[in-house]
């Protein structure tokens, strides 16, 4: 799953096509057997997971349900929609573009050759979920959501912003540091076929390659309850594949744009650990609640202080004023960490490798097979010199 940061770093605001949602009768009949199709497994699943969690997740899966059958009846062959004549002609270029990314993915880079990312979906809304990260107010660590078949992630995501803000305001009530981040695109872990959507489609081609990559790395490795291995591992191997994907194609603007963009997120995502590791240290003390409270705030001021020199580096790059604007809190920093903590490490597994992507793709599923403990002493000694373990990993 990508996050708002992601988009922020490179990729644009999605426009909406309103042609490309349109269907005929003829498509209409067949889209509506395939939603039933996939409807039902869908909802022996929740039924599934109705019985084994508790009352107060009832709501949460049907919303979850909901949003997923709106997106199937959404969906459309990405060559029916290339075919039809109502459709904007920078989509269908945009489209066959993708057709040409997605046969690279499992052709070089050996993700699955499977049905994802072959349909697309006209979603009328910037976003396709919206994340709720939340956390104590003296503690970074984020909490966790549990669910029958992904285990426990450290964010619950929402097809509806209202339903995201709900949620977020029940905790913020309890007195939990919260933030609502969108995201445009998702992986169902290959459960399902997941489409393209519009919410990303009008991206820099260098960012949706990035976005497709990711979420099929979600196929090839996961981990229940370890959110950051699984998000690192993705980040990782986006980033592989899209200096692969620019070598064969890309011009030299297109890898100047892609190399700054990964320096920035790198160099962020350091800034925030910096600081969440000082906040960490803060909430282990015995000060007094006001005092700590106090210090916090001098460090997430520290925090965006030094984010502002770095702009300077960076050439005035604005695109995460935004991050800052509602005031970072323990869950936003979050957020970032999830994406980024273990991304060297995965990395210099690759280089140890030799570069070779099945080699990597086997170690990972070793390594994702052991005990949490056990992974975590073997991901610290694949760690490059001079990196830091973390002190505590989400």
């Amino acid at each position: 799953m990508k996050s708002e940061i992601d988009r922020r770093t490179g990729a644009q605001e999605p426009r909406r096509n309103s042609h490309a949602s349109s269907v005929t009768p003829y498509q209409s009949r067949h889209i509506s057997h395939a939603v039933a199709a996939r409807g039902g497994a869908l909802l022996a699943a929740v039924c599934v997971a109705l019985l084994v969690s508790g009352c107060a997740n009832v709501s949460y899966y049907f919303q979850s349900l909901g949003g997923q059958l709106d997106i199937w009846r959404r969906e459309r062959p990405i060559e029916d929609v290339i075919a039809d004549p109502a459709t904007a002609q920078a989509l269908k270029d945009r489209l066959s573009q993708v057709l040409e990314i997605r046969a690279f993915a499992s052709r070089e880079l050996g993700l699955p050759d499977n049905s994802s990312h072959r349909r697309y979906a006209d979603l009328g809304r910037p976003f396709v979920v919206w994340n709720v990260f939340a956390a104590p107010e003296f503690s970074v660590q984020p909490l966790q959501s549990c669910f029958l078949f992904a285990g426990c992630v450290s964010y619950r995501g929402y097809f509806a912003r209202e339903g995201a803000e709900r949620f977020a305001a029940g905790l913020a009530e309890q007195g939990h540091d919260i933030y609502i981040g969108g995201v445009p695109a998702y992986s169902t872990l290959g459960y399902f076929a997941d489409p393209v959507l519009s919410t990303f489609i009008h991206y820099p081609e260098a960012e949706i390659a990035r976005l497709l990559f990711h979420e099929l790395a979600h196929q090839v490795a996961y981990v229940r309850d370890d959110t950051v291995f699984n998000e690192s591992f993705a980040v990782a191997v986006e980033q592989e594949g899209v200096r692969r994907w620019l070598a064969r194609g890309g011009d030299a603007k297109q890898r100047e744009q892609f190399e700054r963009g990964r320096r920035i997120r790198a160099e962020f995502s350091s800034l925030v650990q910096k600081h969440r590791e000082r906040l960490d240290a803060l909430y282990r003390t015995r000060l007094a609640p006001d005092a700590m409270r106090g210090r916090k705030r001098e460090i997430l001021a520290e925090l965006e202080a030094e984010y502002r020199s770095l702009q300077a580096e960076w050439g005035g790059y604005f695109g995460l004023d935004r991050w800052f604007a509602g005031k970072p809190n323990n869950a936003q920093l979050a957020s970032v960490v999830a994406y980024s903590q273990l991304v060297p490490v995965f990395e210099a597994l690759l280089g140890r490798e030799g570069g070779n992507l099945s080699a990597f793709y086997a170690a990972v599923k070793s390594l994702a097979a052991l005990p949490k403990d056990e992974r975590d002493a073997r991901l610290a000694a694949l760690l490059p010199a001079g990196d830091k373990w973390p002190m505590r990993r989400d």
